[in-house]
């Protein structure tokens, strides 16, 4: 099997809304399915050589589809992905800011669907798949990108209280309770509860979980890139889970499968996976 992850610096303007853009190419892989998994990130994909198949979407109500560029919400279930033994993209993961910056929009109207590309920003998203794909090397891809990203740059900003009750949740990897968020901004629980929802798509509750899980998948994945002990309570421990069976009762939940069940599943997308965890540290 033949893999290629290629992280890319954003511009200082995009910053605040791109945490990371990662290329990828997998080739020679057996055909089945992969886990689009709950995170902190809208994501956006554009693939290269043939459309996206979506077998299953995070809302199971929505029909599965073929996307030529996707644009996913936060979402707290799988995403089952089929390929055909190879896939190639680019794949951004956005802020919530960076919905309204570079969509148009409040992350809360995307919540759990995922969305052609064109159909939320129109013809600069038929503009953007066709260009990425005909670029050729991934610095002429990711320039392309860039390009038309700052193009799209606006000032459109979240209430600051709920920016703010999102930081926290991020910054303190999903362990402040969500009482101490809504008294460190001055609103009540139950008034942080609607303003996060509709501007995020979750509830407070829901992006701490996501946040934790978020956390231990790519400690996971960098560990056993590196050959180094899964250690699943350290890893419990280290990312804010009360223990073990708590971890591995989350993971069921928003994965669908046990840790070492998923890492077995996905090993052959671990790369992509350390090759994230890579770009975040480096925003």
């Amino acid at each position: 099997m033949e893999q290629e992850s290629v992280v890319h610096r954003v511009h200082p303007r995009l910053r605040p809304f791109v945490a990371a853009a990662v290329g990828y190419r997998h080739e020679g892989m057996p055909p089945g399915e992969h886990l689009g998994l709950p995170s902190p990130f809208l994501t956006v994909v554009l693939p290269f050589d043939e459309p996206l198949e979506m077998a299953a979407h995070p809302d199971p109500a929505q029909a599965p589809g073929r996307y030529e560029g996707l644009i996913g919400g936060l979402h707290t279930r799988p995403a089952r992905i089929a390929h055909r033994g190879r896939q190639a993209g680019i794949q951004l993961s956005l802020t919530p800011a960076g919905a309204r910056a570079l969509l148009g929009c409040p992350a809360g109207v995307l919540a759990s669907l995922d969305a052609p590309v064109d159909d939320v920003l129109g013809p600069v998203g038929s503009e953007l798949v066709e260009r990425v794909r005909s670029a050729a090397g991934w610095a002429a891809r990711f320039a392309v990108l860039q390009e038309v990203l700052l193009r799209q740059l606006r000032d459109d900003v979240a209430r600051p209280e709920v920016a703010e009750a999102w930081r926290l949740t991020t910054a303190s990897g999903g362990r402040l309770p969500v009482s101490a968020v809504a008294a460190r901004i001055g609103w009540s629980t139950r008034y942080l509860e609607q303003r996060f929802r509709a501007e995020t798509g979750l509830a407070p509750k829901e992006a701490a979980r996501v946040v934790r899980f978020d956390r231990a998948r790519r400690e996971l994945a960098v560990r056993a890139a590196e050959g180094r002990p899964l250690d699943l309570a350290g890893l419990a421990g280290a990312t804010g889970f009360a223990d073990q069976a708590h971890l591995t009762r989350e993971w069921r939940a928003l994965s669908g499968l046990p840790p070492t069940r998923w890492l077995a599943a996905e090993f052959g997308f671990v790369q992509d996976t350390r090759a994230l965890t890579a770009a975040l540290s480096e925003a």
